[in-house]
């Protein structure tokens, strides 16, 4: 079963972090057919070189589009899911690490369930050395939990999604939705029914330090919540008690001081192993 991959770059990115990134998807243990690479405004040199160097090394595997300016993740990827040749398509972000063996499980997923449109897993995150695991973020497995979860979190984790084109596109594809551009798809497919799922296992080692909790707190992100979480009462994915619940949960979440924060998701939002 062919599939694409796809990615988005921008400037501020790690050139090293690139690096070992495009590394761990081309190493694994079955080949994409094609990596989407969708550079989101200007580059630096560096990050241009680095996609030229494999774009080189790897000819035939690599599409590179280029877009005149910086319009955003969910723009970005609205774009790239367009321009995949294959109607599977597995999304990666460009400083994490994919394990060797995460697109064999998933095609073989998709395989045995021919209804099936989405499937992601779990992630094992990291501060600076891939070896050394700060903590896991699991996700509902089945179609029923993960549609509960859904209503108060994201059900899934983005880097590890593998979805079909046709689906996301009927869905409305990702659209521009500051910092929640994946959960957003991912009610407009629960609301439309499709089958979805979770593997149990790590798929994604991803990159989770300090820079993480600033991008999920303050002013401007607790702006943004406060409106999805108005369009998912709208469109009658929450009740009002749960509209009201989150909007005041998540408001103080986001503003708490990062010490607050980063014990919150230690202690109540991540798991220290995996059983």
């Amino acid at each position: 079963m062919e599939f694409s991959v796809l990615m988005s770059v921008y400037y501020k990115e790690n050139p090293e972090y690139l690096k070992l990134s495009l590394d761990s998807v081309i190493k694994q243990t079955v080949s994409a057919a094609e990596i989407v690479l969708i550079k989101d405004g200007p580059l630096t040199k560096e990050l241009d070189d680095i996609i030229n160097q494999y774009s080189d090394k790897y000819a035939g595997l690599f599409r590179v589009f280029s877009l005149e300016e910086n319009v955003g993740l969910g723009k970005a990827l609205n774009y790239g899911v367009q321009r995949c040749k294959y109607d599977l398509i597995a999304r990666m972000d460009t400083d994490d690490i994919v394990v060797p063996e995460r697109f064999e499980l998933q095609v073989n997923e998709f395989i045995k369930d021919k209804e099936l449109v989405l499937c992601g897993g779990y992630i094992a995150e990291f501060a600076r050395d891939p070896l050394i695991i700060s903590g896991y973020r699991k996700v509902p497995l089945t179609q029923a939990a993960i549609l509960k979860f859904a209503k108060k979190r994201n059900p899934f984790n983005h880097m590890t999604v593998m979805f079909k084109k046709k689906a996301v596109l009927e869905a409305g594809n990702y659209q521009d939705m500051p910092y929640f551009e994946d959960y957003w798809l991912w009610v407009r497919l629960l609301q439309k029914g499709y089958a979805v799922k979770n593997v149990g296992k790590i798929l994604v080692k991803v990159r989770a330090g300090a820079e993480m909790l600033s991008r999920r707190g303050g002013w401007v992100y607790a702006k943004f919540n406060f409106k999805f979480l108005q369009i998912l009462y709208k469109i009658k994915f929450l009740s009002l008690i749960e509209f009201y619940y989150l909007s005041f949960l998540k408001f103080v979440i986001a503003l708490v001081p990062k010490y607050i924060k980063s014990k919150i998701y230690k202690n109540c939002l991540r798991e220290r192993f995996i059983k």
